[in-house]
């Protein structure tokens, strides 16, 4: 079914990456009509092809659908990560309709101001040091060695599929300290702000919560979660995950639970 969002946040593509599912992504922007397009950072994974490269066509179909939507009408903003960090220079440029910026302001109809960034800005507050940081990226690499095989087996056996990483990082004692302390330095920022909250990636863990007040959205990522933020024409901000099975993206029961209720902005 083609759906209508005002507003879409993506982040942590990784073009360019095997990991990346590109093509449930194409089919989820093929089906969707969007009034603003975010792109919240690491869209391209110049670190992946920094040490192999790869470009499969499903990325580069990806890339043309992106620029499609920017001259058609649909404002695309491009907030570059860590991963495509080269791409931080050209802040308050544009490369054709595509608006580059480190950080931005998004107003929902409903009046909220949200900040939006990647979030790696962060990371000397979240991180426990270097070799904790370097340990973290061994540990992700082998995390997602196991999680494609793990689903290799799955789709063998008919069954749909499931982010064994997400899972993980909700049952180890580290992941969620490492999460939550990234939740406050994000809601931090945007409190010494004065907005109403903040929409971010980087961390690959999609959620919509509050933190003393201020709501904080995370899109996820389109290496594990298949994930993404929508505004509906009321201002209401959901999240959505791709259905692997149906080829269509539904919302979480447990994400709808947690919805921010709507506030004005003081």
């Amino acid at each position: 079914m083609h759906k209508y969002y005002k507003t879409v946040w993506i982040s942590d593509i990784h073009l360019g990456s095997k990991d990346c599912k590109a093509d449930y992504l194409l089919t989820f922007l093929n089906q969707t009509t969007i009034g603003t397009l975010y792109l919240v950072g690491d869209i391209v994974d110049m670190w992946a092809m920094s040490k192999q490269f790869r470009w499969p066509e499903s990325h580069n179909q990806v890339l043309h659908k992106i620029l499609s939507l920017s001259e058609s009408g649909c404002k695309v903003i491009y907030l570059p990560g860590n991963h495509d960090a080269p791409f931080q220079q050209y802040d308050g440029m544009a490369f054709g309709h595509i608006d580059v910026k480190r950080e931005d302001i998004h107003t929902t109809i409903d009046g909220r101001k949200l900040l939006v960034l990647h979030g790696d800005q962060f990371d000397e507050e979240v991180c426990f040091g270097k070799f904790h940081a370097w340990i973290g990226d061994k540990g992700y690499d082998l995390l997602l060695f196991v999680n494609r095989w793990y689903n290799r087996f799955r789709t063998w056996k008919g069954l749909p599929y499931r982010s064994l990483a997400g899972y993980l990082k909700k049952h180890i004692k580290g992941a969620n300290k490492a999460i939550s302390r990234y939740r406050a330095a994000c809601c931090n920022r945007a409190k010494k702000l004065q907005l109403d909250g903040v929409v971010c990636g980087h961390i690959h863990f999609p959620e919509i919560s509050n933190e003393n007040g201020i709501a904080y959205h995370n899109d996820g990522d389109w290496i594990e979660s298949c994930s993404a933020l929508v505004e509906n024409e009321k201002g209401n901000i959901d999240l959505v995950y791709f259905a692997h099975s149906s080829g269509d993206c539904i919302k979480s029961k447990q994400i709808q639970l947690e919805k921010i209720p709507n506030k004005k902005a003081a």
